[in-house]
């Protein structure tokens, strides 16, 4: 029976209201009794095998404090949460494990248990702790656990290691982070040594990992990474079978002894001399369509070598891994495509007489961020300089594609209809919604003209972008704020309107997108106070270093988006 705000999850896995599908998903998968709890120690997770085990409908589960209705002590009393094993692993979220803890079922009987913690992020404020656990009988009932010793892991640290393999490289898309992660958690519960080897996208190995741990920290030996021969056809060798997608092996030394058949094994030959490892588990790691690599454990210090058991749960991660390299990959695929395509259409800027121009886009840090900044500066047919600024919604590939859209619409608008850039503006909006693919975007559009005794005005029309920036060349800093409308595609037709402003000689008027302002740490506010302060410190300094410095020194350092910027220095009149 369900209560509301409750269901059943895939595979019987019950969730509350908080988690999201995919904890619905790894708790139904798992094959021992797992809940997740919140940093405070409440359920808002279980299955099916919890609620067999526990005795309790998860009705009664979802909700409750964990400690005040499961844990007792061996005499079946209720104990303090100061007493709690559990409660300061919750509040650090860190993994935590203990075998001789008892649980009340729902008929009063007492289950003896072993547990263990790992964190399961759900956000970076709401992180989740995976709790799983067993009857302890079945525990220490395994054939071969008193004779495992410190190499082998047993049923629970399988299951818990998985499920932190799971979380962990599933939550980052980037590669470096991936392999960092995945040999971050298989040293040292399995091995003293890690070794990753990928293939890249033109087929060429690249020994990317080698790392060793030492006194309980990683070194990374970079001696022993870099290029690796091609993968051999035929080779019957271990790592050129995993590099293949053939099979997961066990290896020793007296693998490699014989003469090599490759240039693989010759690495690997030497990769045994350096290391000491007396025995090593080798496994591919495949992505959805392709073999990416192969991962080997390797085992100097420790004196258990590797069994069929290791073997496989070497598989179970290597499939995990693979699934987060392949994603991984796929999006910087895309991030590359989208940087590409938005540097290419970023246009060369014109050469005016009295005016430097210099621009800059920076991609954003994260590859999930590629967006729509963009900057444009052309003349137009009665010899005005048109300048613009702009940001399309999104932050994938439609937004670059989408910048581009807007950009040649604005610049067909603006080369052929003489009105002010308000009225340009304004076409554009109309057009946005019914011949792009954008849905919505933010501008600036300016127009620089100059009279015969060489004084620069700019005009301008703001759709609901960040306002520039005029320095003059004495520092006076002032945000020209005039001209504001509502941002592009929201279907609003009301009229836009115009500001006018002279421009001194030697000042410096600056375009810039929101990633030069904004922080999730710090109010628009501050992020535009720090603009202005810094811009008037560089003011006397020439615009190629102005516009270097300042974004150095403007752009937030937890900054997550990318940014383009477009400074123009007036000239001087002489005389």
């Amino acid at each position: 029976m369900e209560t509301a705000g409750e269901g059943r999850g895939p595979g019987g896995a019950h969730t509350g209201a908080g988690p999201d599908e995919t904890v619905g998903d790894m708790l139904a998968r798992l094959r021992t009794g797992a809940y997740v709890v919140d940093v405070h120690g409440s359920i808002v997770a279980v299955n099916a095998l919890a609620e067999q085990l526990l005795d309790r409908p998860a009705t009664q589960l979802v909700g409750a404090d964990a400690h005040d209705l499961l844990h007792r002590n061996a005499r079946g009393e209720s104990m303090p949460t100061s007493r709690c094993r559990m409660r300061p692993a919750f509040l650090a979220g860190r993994p935590a494990q203990d075998d001789k803890e008892w649980f009340e079922r729902g008929d009063g009987t007492l289950l003896p248990v072993s547990w263990s913690i790992v964190p399961c992020g759900a956000g970076p404020d709401d992180t989740l702790m995976l709790v799983l656990f067993h009857r302890r009988e079945t525990i220490t009932g395994l054939p071969g656990h008193e004779e495992a010793g410190g190499g082998t892991l047993d049923e629970l640290e399988r299951l818990a290691l998985l499920a932190e393999m799971t979380t962990q490289l599933t939550s980052t898309l980037s590669v470096d982070e991936a392999l960092s992660r995945l040999v971050s958690l298989v040293l040292p519960r399995l091995a003293d040594w890690a070794v990753v080897d990928l293939i890249s996208e033109r087929d060429e190995v690249w020994r990317t990992k080698v790392v060793h741990m030492e006194n309980g920290t990683t070194v990374v030996r970079r001696d022993l990474e870099g290029p690796m021969a091609p993968v051999p056809a035929e080779s019957p060798m271990p790592l050129s079978r995993a590099l293949r997608g053939v099979s997961s092996t066990i290896a020793e030394p007296q693998t490699y002894e014989r003469s090599p058949d490759s240039g693989i094994a010759v690495e690997q030959r030497r990769l045994f001399e350096a290391t000491g490892m007396h025995s090593a588990a080798i496994a591919p790691i495949r992505g959805l369509r392709e073999v990416l690599g192969a991962l080997t454990l390797g085992r100097s210090e420790r004196a258990d070598k590797f069994t069929a058991a290791d073997l496989s749960l070497l598989e179970d991660i290597t499939r995990r891994a693979g699934l987060a390299l392949d994603n991984a990959r796929l999006y910087q695929r895309q991030r590359k495509v989208a940087e590409t395509m938005q540097r290419y259409l970023l246009p060369q800027l014109p050469r005016i007489t009295g005016l430097e121009m210099t621009s800059r886009y920076l991609p954003a840090p994260d590859a999930s961020h590629v967006g729509g900044d963009w900057y444009d500066a052309f003349t137009l047919g009665d010899g005005d300089t048109a300048l613009v600024i702009g940001d399309v919604s999104g932050h994938d590939l439609d937004a670059a594609a989408g910048m581009a859209q807007l950009r040649n619409v604005l610049r067909s608008y603006a080369w052929s209809q003489k009105e002010p850039p308000s009225r340009i503006v304004e076409r554009v909006d109309r057009a946005v919604l019914r011949i792009t693919d954008v849905s919505m975007a933010t501008l600036v559009l300016g127009t620089l003209t100059t009279d015969d005794e060489g004084r620069w005005t700019l005009r301008w029309t703001n759709a609901g972008h960040p306002p520039p920036l005029l320095v003059t060349r004495d520092g006076v800093t002032e945000y020209l704020t005039d001209g504001g409308g509502m941002l592009l595609g929201t279907g609003t037709d009301r009229p836009r309107v115009d500001g006018s402003t002279a421009l001194p000689p030697g000042s410096t008027l600056v375009l810039y997108t929101d990633g030069l302002v904004e922080s999730p740490t710090h109010s628009i506010d501050d992020g535009l106070d720090r603009l202005r302060r810094n811009a008037a410190a560089l003011a006397h300094r020439p615009v190629e270093a102005f516009t270097d410095e300042l974004l150095r020194r403007a752009r937030p350092a937890d900054n997550d988006d990318d940014v383009a910027l477009l400074a123009v220095r007036i000239g001087t009149r002489s005389g």
